[in-house]
């Protein structure tokens, strides 16, 4: 806020909770031309890691409650064969409730249950892209609403920015591509937009019985629509689909695409095919638009933070590295990209050019290392081909669940003999590590053990000495031969913190907030 920047927010998903004052949309139902009302096939997942769940939320409300319609299988893994339920195993609690019998039994922990069924009533979910344009317009162009309400902000604004995390950054992502950072009078909406932790997908959002909630990853919802081609900026051909397309597309033909800053974790290349971002379908790097700038965070998860703290569901601790100082500095340069014309950072993606971006077996040629107790088989998300029928393309999904093919090819980042990131930004706990950080993560045996652990990374300590290192047979460096002490570690970080600020991707007062944390840390 320093910056002189004004925060708007506004609601886009329907599906989206409204509690606690979070926003969310009112989205008309659609019907067919004669009035009546639609019904069709949707597919409902539910993801059951506790004990204790006995009803079943669904998105859209049945349009009967007719069991012998619908089909419910359960299985622990997506490469399982689905085990078909009876019909007097569940039932229809309501149109948008269901629960297994007899009533009071719980869903079966660590399982996915899919439930495909008659639904009806499917809202409008792509006016939410209309709904943001729209919001932005307003606040940049109009000195009044449509109701004579004036506009708090009119003649105030003169740039405006999206800054988009996880969901709405795919979100972002299909704004771009479907044309709706044009207003009506065909002027740019967002000027630059800062997108972190998207993938290479969209969202669930243009189509009949969307889902915008669904987040695709190699446990879970791998079977709706997050992540059809195009999956790069670039407008490239793609033998696959026998098409050509590109996210920029249609806003090069209107001159309204935006200055775009795109980030990601180690996560998003491991369970949303980030590699995609900036090859082709093929695999092979493609060059950045002039308009782009791409970014991994090294060996970060999902999401991080101090928050994940221990396990949870995952085998290993979790990974706590911390991105808003990056991000931060991120905003400042797209700002200046927009504002002043002053170029960004150059991209810090891993290349197959260099040999930084690689495919995740062997694990030899990845060069992740044999930690022990530290399970590993290479196991990813990849950008599967999936046949929602023939009107897939006009967002009705006909095939549910759908015809998988073969996948697009998803690589991700090599790692040094630590275990962490070579390409990307890497922060100083990543430069001047005291852990194997990852992006990926293995869920504990309850849970469907040695599937991805959806969003987590892993945080596995480095031995203290040489002696604890060589009675456990772990290969990486203790604490104790990498710095010596504390002074070591300190210079250490400080080098890493000063190469990243003079590269632009630390702000000064967060440089000496680092360093300083650096001096409190304790190494044990």
């Amino acid at each position: 806020m320093r910056e002189g920047y004004t925060f708007v927010a506004s609601g886009w998903d329907a599906t989206a909770s409204s509690a606690d004052g979070r926003l969310n949309i009112t989205l008309p139902v659609a019907v067919n031309p004669d009035g009546s009302a639609i019904v069709g096939p949707s597919l409902e997942e539910l993801v059951i890691d506790n004990d204790s769940t006995e009803t079943g939320r669904l998105t859209y409300p049945a349009a009967t409650l007719d069991t012998s319609r619908a089909t419910l299988t359960v299985r622990t893994r997506y490469g399982d064969e689905p085990q078909p339920l009876d019909d007097g195993a569940w039932e229809y609690v309501d149109a948008r409730t269901i629960r297994l019998l007899p009533a009071g039994t719980a869903f079966r922990q660590g399982s996915l249950y899919h439930l495909t069924y008659p639904a009806t009533e499917p809202m409008v979910a792509g006016l939410g892209m209309a709904a943001v344009r729209d919001v932005v317009e307003f606040v940049r162009y109009a000195a009044a609403d449509d109701s004579g309400n004036a506009n708090p902000l009119a003649g105030r604004i003169r740039h405006a920015y999206a800054f988009a995390i996880s969901q709405p950054a795919r979100f972002m992502r299909d704004v771009v591509h479907y044309g709706f950072n044009a207003d009506a009078a065909g002027r740019r909406v967002f000027d630059g937009v800062l997108n972190w932790i998207g993938g290479a997908s969209g969202a669930f959002v243009n189509y009949r019985f969307a889902q915008p909630h669904r987040t695709q990853r190699q446990h879970i919802a791998r079977w709706f629509p997050e992540r059809p081609f195009p999956f790069a900026y670039n407008v490239v051909h793609d033998p696959v689909t026998d098409r050509t397309d590109g996210r920029l597309r249609r806003c090069l033909a209107d001159d309204t695409c935006p200055l775009i800053l795109e980030a990601n974790s180690s996560n998003e290349y491991w369970v949303k095919a980030s590699s995609l971002l900036h090859t082709d379908t093929l695999g092979d790097d493609l060059p950045d638009p002039p308009n782009v700038r791409h970014f991994l965070f090294s060996s970060f998860p999902h999401s991080g933070g101090s928050r994940q703290r221990g396990k949870g569901i995952c085998q290993q601790p979790r990974n706590t590295l911390e991105a808003e100082p990056v991000l931060r500095a991120l905003l400042v340069a797209l700002d200046e990209w927009v504002s002043a014309g002053k170029e960004p950072p150059a991209s810090r993606v891993p290349r197959r050019a260099d040999g930084t971006l690689v495919e995740a077996l062997p694990r030899e040629h990845l060069g992740f290392p044999a930690i022990p107790g530290v399970h590993y088989d290479g196991l990813l998300s990849t950008g599967d081909l999936l046949d929602f029928g023939p009107q897939a393309g006009d967002g009705i999904l006909s095939v549910l669940p759908p015809e998988v093919t073969e996948p697009y090819p998803a690589l991700v980042p090599r790692t040094d003999a630590d275990g962490n990131d070579m390409a990307g930004i890497r922060v100083p706990d990543v430069a001047a590590p005291l852990a194997t950080y990852t992006g990926w993560a293995v869920r504990a045996a309850e849970y469907a053990g040695n599937d991805l652990c959806d969003a987590a990374g892993q945080q596995i300590a480095f031995p203290q000495t040489r002696a604890e290192r060589l009675e456990h047979g772990d290969p990486r460096p203790s604490i104790e031969e990498r710095y010596g002490g504390r002074d070591g570690y300190v210079a250490a970080v400080e080098r890493a913190v000063r190469a990243l600020e003079q590269d632009r991707l630390l702000l000064a007062e967060d440089a000496e907030r680092l360093i300083s944390a650096a001096r409190q840390r304790s190494l044990d």
